[in-house]
């Protein structure tokens, strides 16, 4: 894949990708409203999707299977791949929450 379909491809993810995060944000009982801007920027961040790989590489993948099998195929492909990943690492976050760190002590 050359260099221009690999960003063309790669835009086309991350408007499947924010599509997707935006659906399954609205699923989640456990996303209170006060939550879902944060969580869209998480869930869709070159940060989280450098934890699968290299974000236009990823975002390129999402892309090329949205366009050869749909968006079926595509939101499959990421809450089968992406969705454990980011709940787990939500997890670590609210674990980490209460980190000595992150508390004020006078």
């Amino acid at each position: 894949m050359d260099k221009n379909e690999k960003r063309k491809q790669a835009w086309i993810g991350d408007a499947v990708l924010a599509l997707f995060a935006r659906e399954w944000i609205l699923s989640e009982p456990s996303i209170n409203t006060a939550n879902r801007a944060s969580t869209f920027v998480q869930m869709t961040s070159n940060q989280f999707l450098s934890s699968i790989g290299e974000p236009t590489i990823v975002e390129a993948k999402i892309g090329k299977i949205y366009q050869k099998e749909g968006l079926n195929a595509a939101f499959e492909f990421i809450n089968e791949n992406f969705v454990p990943l980011f709940k787990k690492q939500q997890n670590n976050r609210s674990k980490n929450s209460g980190n000595y760190r992150n508390t004020n002590k006078t």
